[in-house]
């Protein structure tokens, strides 16, 4: 294995056999790529991706040829039975998304769930999430947080009434064509609350910005719509 130190080569263990392994990829910053990851992903028969350009991307900047298919959200479950059954015939397989942990507003948890089903053998690879990240340099209480993820299209009022019941941290993922919206949103109901956006995580251009809902809404404009965002909510 290239560029790994010989005592951390010696501990990796061999891959065992009939087993998926989920594998946590960097959320933007290469070299936070696990020697552990890395093994997996050169050892395994085949992955699995979320995008196929994307993991082959990831694999060739670090010399790695192997076979991959596509398992993203439309086709996922279409694909259950194929990977598992290769899974039950003894074939190892690493899961994979475009970054992050996958299964984690990812695709992913479908096979998952059905290899829980059949008493397929299951492994992850710990890594990066953009959740833990964003939570971890908030500053807020974070001995409990409710995770939301991606808000739904319709029925966001409802849940606004939901989370904002809720004495704890709220985790919102949200893209830059909707990031605009959604603070205004929270704005309306949630007021008052602290709020932390963070863009680009462990990227070069990284920018984590704080402060009350008002005043992030009062300077909406200087938001760049680029990228992955992270809204929480402290709503302690």
């Amino acid at each position: 294995m290239d560029n790994i130190p010989l005592k951390i080569e010696q501990s990796l263990q061999e891959l065992e056999q009939g087993t998926l392994y989920i594998v946590s990829t960097p959320i933007g910053n290469l070299k936070d790529i696990s020697f552990r990851a890395l093994h997996v992903l050169r050892n395994v028969d085949f992955i699995a991706a979320e995008d196929t350009r994307v993991t082959a991307n990831l694999l060739n900047h670090f010399g790695i040829k192997k076979k991959i298919i596509s398992n993203y959200s439309k086709v996922e479950s279409s694909r259950m039975k194929m990977i598992t059954d290769e899974l039950l015939n003894g074939k190892s397989v690493a899961l994979t998304s475009d970054a992050g942990t996958p299964c984690i507003s990812d695709p992913g948890s479908v096979l998952v769930s059905e290899c829980v089903k059949l008493g397929i053998n299951i492994r992850a690879i710990p890594g990066a999430s953009s959740l833990i990240h964003s939570l971890v340099i908030s500053g807020y209480n974070n001995k409990r947080f409710f995770f939301q993820g991606f808000l739904p299209i319709k029925g966001r009022e409802n849940v606004y009434y939901y989370l904002r019941d809720l004495k704890m941290p709220i985790i919102i993922f949200e893209s830059k064509f909707r990031i605009k919206k959604t603070l205004n949103e929270i704005y309306e109901y949630l007021p008052g609350r602290f709020v932390t956006v963070s863009r680009e995580l462990t990227k070069m251009f990284e920018e984590n910005i704080q402060g009350k809902i008002k005043d992030l809404v009062k300077n909406i404009n200087a938001i760049k719509e680029k990228g992955e965002f992270v809204i929480i909510i402290d709503n302690q």
